[in-house]
């Protein structure tokens, strides 16, 4: 389980990607939004709503990956618990 944590750490993008981003999704749902305020269209509709998803996912992205620089990583975090615990119930 050691070597799980560098290749966690290498696919994550990093905080600034997911900045960048969410910055460019966000842009472009102003601009669906400001045509849509002028004129219902289906497509854009659609293209909103699939907006705000991916820009909902890019968020808990990001507190997940601030999470794992702030704190380490989740299974790392689990495992030495577990150890402490047994420790604890050791002694």
């Amino acid at each position: 389980m050691g070597d799980r944590q560098p290749t966690l750490m290498a696919d994550m993008r990093t905080l600034i990607e997911i900045k960048q981003e969410i910055d460019r999704l966000s842009d472009r749902r102003a601009d669906v939004m400001r045509a849509l305020s002028e004129e219902f269209d289906a497509g854009l509709s659609a293209e909103h709503q699939r907006l705000e998803e991916v820009i909902a996912q890019l968020w808990e992205e990001q507190r997940f990956a601030r999470a794992t620089l702030r704190h380490g990583d989740r299974d790392a975090i689990i495992q030495r618990a577990r150890q402490e615990e047994r420790l604890s119930r050791a002694a």
